[in-house]
């Protein structure tokens, strides 16, 4: 009554008198004597009742519902709690007449938890760690002011405290709860807190075995009504968590004041969690429970499910756990431990226990564990690039292994066709891959449907089919999304091959993009394994013409080269954008040293030692040794030829162009130049042209001249122009203000253009003209209407005493030799 007075600046007087000398016979008679008062209050009224939850007595709640009945239309009620107050919350829900928020919608956002953190503390934390802290505690307000007034308690940085709290000081945190929630609830409600607490999630079934409850899904609702940090899952009710912080407090609490009946507690919630069908969550208990039986039981039954699934740190943590004598007399574990070792590329590792175990196993050489094991030393000899033994030993695996035995067979046959990969016979490597897809679809080996989808847009790709290529990585993007593999390794391989092949179309940005997230995806990684996107981005700072940003890339790269052991491909790639920059700054020297010491490959039969000799051959070009660099390319691209690997063979001719370029056979270059153009129709290259620059450019101004090109070479010709102008900075390079001055004073400038000379705006379209530009892209260019360059154009014709574009091209051409450009 008293806040209503104040509010309405004593306009219920009836009321307050009421109240005060306690005259009214109930709260609905006081309630309706209010409502009468207010009638006579025409302004917007809001009345706020905080700690809602506090208030216990059944009166108090029918009373407040006769007052939300009745209440006046200008007024609105306003109930702070912490549970669900019993208002009849639900009948209101029913007739949309409740605006209810929750502890979701009162969760701080990542902005939110920047702005808190800039107001609370003297000095300001990054906007990653910020929102870090924010999901660690779920947006929990309580828990960032915490946070806030320990950093500022204790002489660490924010940056330090943050992560040194982990989320939250926990002396603080352990009070708070235990003052506002665990001391405030009775002794059967706090022993279901801290058993049901062992749980990550939890529904009516896991409530019953773990706690004893006989209703568990009344109970968990209860406790949710109670405000007591439990929030659902899904919209069907069913599963329900804590909040994580309120559960890492109740797991600590948990350990204190049930330690005897923990270890049974776990074994409870594992054997639920295995009824229900969910092995991992089972696992996580039994582990906990220090129950190795338990623990092997769920492993022998679903360990290889789980390693299909990708749970590879969940395996190793359980494979860790069993003693090896558990693991001898399960030699199916020992395989999967091999096979996790594979899966973090510790190839020495693998063949070592796989020793052990055959020394160690009576008879294993004889049966079919020992074909297994054949199947996975086969993969580990292809990934350490061994591809003859890993060959062999896939053969003999297959010969050994019974039919069902299906996921050492979709591992020999993988294998089998990477080897035919790297023999260059791509049309039987693709029909294996598929294959191999169709197996690991069928058995749900999802890692390796990934990887043979991989390997088939690789090798759609250096077949020359690009498009086909990018359709099946939407399918591996589709399988990631809908098989939950986006933390595998292999999807960074994946999108650094989307990145390759948005950079052969000149979708620069996307290809950066690309490379980014595969960088992402390898966070938790070895920085040696980021080296393959790291060289996809220098290779998008070359092709824009950002020779500062490659450098810095470079000095990366390189620092990561000298210290990791790398496929072979791996260093290819890396050398390849370390050559062209070297070419791009005419740095001999670097080259040269290069030359001397890399590794010359005895056979060119794939599209990996196809890139090695390339970069060899462009090194020999920059250094001038042009006899030897075409020796080379003749004969990679008879191989290209032969194996039909047409996007190496693209790239060879565009390569063998500049040499006869550089060495003054005009015609010759022009010649594999054409063959380029018209290969590129297939393989749709742009980025490939665009790394050559200025050289590329006068010879692409020229073919475009002769206007002898067909429509599709014509149109990609000026698409490459147009890139190279872009981002190599050519487009005004010869008429801007300071070459026109000297044009203009230069003894032997025609007298028509001195007595008429070009306005500057004129002289940059005259520049665009003669990079092959159309009107339409002109006008884009410059940002003016087309109607506008018609009119320069037709001025500039006039000044120049040319009648037609091929004309002012010429003339153009004419006074950038006169300059001493060789064009």
């Amino acid at each position: 009554m008293a806040a209503v007075q104040q509010a309405t600046n004593g306009h219920c007087a009836i009321c307050e008198t009421m109240a005060q000398k306690r005259q009214y016979a109930s709260l609905t008679s006081l309630f309706a004597q209010l409502f009468i008062e207010l009638a006579e209050w025409h302004s917007p009224l809001y009345l706020v009742i905080d700690d809602y939850h506090l208030i216990t007595n059944p009166v108090i709640h029918e009373s407040m519902r006769f007052f939300i009945r009745h209440q006046p239309e200008n007024l609105t009620l306003v109930v702070l709690s912490r549970n669900l107050p019993q208002l009849g919350i639900a009948n209101l829900r029913v007739r949309d007449q409740l605006l209810e928020i929750g502890s979701q919608q009162l969760a701080f956002t990542h902005q939110e938890a920047k702005q808190f953190f800039d107001c609370r503390l003297s000095s300001p934390i990054e906007a990653a760690e910020s929102s870090r802290i924010c999901d660690d505690v779920s947006g929990w307000a309580t828990a960032l002011q915490l946070i806030a007034l320990s950093a500022r308690q204790n002489t660490h940085s924010a940056h330090k405290s943050a992560r040194r709290l982990a989320g939250i000081n926990a002396s603080h945190l352990s009070d708070y709860l235990v003052d506002e929630v665990l001391d405030n609830v009775d002794l059967a409600t706090r022993h279901f807190l801290l058993k049901s607490a062992i749980l990550r999630s939890m529904n009516d079934a896991l409530i019953t075995r773990v706690t004893g409850e006989e209703n568990g899904q009344m109970r968990l609702e209860e406790i949710e009504r109670q405000g007591l940090f439990l929030q659902r899952m899904d919209d069907t009710g069913e599963w329900f968590c804590y909040h994580p912080l309120f559960g890492n407090f109740l797991r600590q609490r948990c350990q204190w004041e049930l330690a005897a009946e923990l270890p049974e507690i776990h074994r409870a919630a594992a054997e639920s969690w295995m009824a229900q069908g969910f092995p991992s969550e089972a696992i996580h208990h039994a582990l906990a429970a220090g129950d190795a039986l338990m623990l092997r039981d769920i492993l022998l039954n679903h360990a290889w499910s789980l390693f299909n699934h990708s749970e590879l740190s969940l395996l190793e943590e359980s494979l860790k756990a069993l003693p090896w004598d558990s693991l001898l007399e399960n030699p199916q574990l020992v395989l999967l431990q091999a096979w996790l070792m594979q899966s973090q590329h510790r190839y020495g590792e693998v063949n070592t226990l796989l020793a052990r175990a055959e020394h160690e196993i009576k008879d294993i050489r004889e049966g079919t564990m020992h074909a297994e094991f054949n199947a996975l030393r086969a993969q580990v000899a292809i990934n350490d690039g061994n591809p003859d033994e890993a060959e062999r030993l896939a053969k003999l695996a297959l010969e050994e292994l019974p039919p069902g035995w299906f996921y050492s067979r979709i591992v020999a046959t993988s294998v089998l066709g990477e080897v035919l990969h790297c023999k260059g016979e791509l049309t039987r490597s693709l029909a294996l891959m598929q294959q191999t897809e169709q197996m690991a679809r069928q058995h749900d080996v999802w890692h390796y449907a990934l990887w043979s989808l991989i390997q088939q847009s690789e090798i759609l790709f250096a077949q020359g089919f690009l498009q086909t290529a990018w359709e099946t990585q939407e399918k591996a993007f589709q399988l990631i999304n809908e098989q939950h593999l986006e933390q595998l390794p292999m999807h960074e391989f994946l999108v650094r091959i989307r990145a390759q092949l948005l950079w052969a179309w000149a979708r620069l940005d996307e290809a950066e993009a690309s490379a980014r997230s595969g960088i992402e995806v390898l966070s938790s990684y070895q920085p040696q394994q980021q080296l393959q996107c790291l060289a996809m981005l220098i290779q998008c700072s070359l092709a824009r013409g950002d020779l500062d940003n490659a450098r810095s890339q470079l000095n990366r790269l390189e620092n990561l080269l000298g210290n990791g052991k790398y496929h072979s491909d791996w260093i290819s790639n890396a050398n390849k954008v370390r050559v062209i920059y070297w070419q791009m700054t005419g740095d001999k020297a670097a080259a040269a040293n290069w030359l001397r010491h890399t590794a010359k490959p005895e056979f060119a039969n794939n599209h990996f030692l196809q890139g090695q000799w390339r970069n060899i051959a462009r090194a020999q070009i920059l250094l001038g040794e042009f006899e030897s660099a075409e020796i080379v390319l003749e004969e990679l691209n008879e191989n290209a030829r032969s194996l039909r690997l047409m996007s190496d063979l693209n790239r060879n001719l565009l390569l063998l162009n500049q040499l006869y370029w550089q060495a003054g056979r005009k015609s010759d270059a022009q010649r594999v130049l054409l063959d380029a153009l018209k290969l590129a129709n297939r393989t749709g290259f742009i980025s490939h042209f665009v790394i050559e620059g200025e050289a590329m450019a006068q010879q692409l101004r020229q073919l475009i001249q002769l206007n002898t090109l067909p429509e599709l070479e014509q149109h990609r010709a000026q698409r490459i122009l147009r890139e190279i102008n872009q981002h190599h900075r050519h487009k005004f390079a010869h008429f801007d203000e300071n070459f026109v001055e000297r044009l203009l004073n230069h003894p032997e400038v025609p007298e028509l253009i001195r007595t008429s000379p070009l306005t500057q705006r004129e002289w940059q379209v005259l520049g665009l003209i003669y990079s092959g530009y159309s009107n339409e892209q002109i006008a884009g260019e410059l940002e003016v209407a087309a109607t506008t360059i018609k009119t320069h154009i037709r001025n500039l014709y006039q000044k120049l005493g040319v009648a037609h574009r091929q004309a002012a091209v010429q003339h153009a051409q004419k006074l950038l030799k006169m300059m001493g450009y060789g064009v």
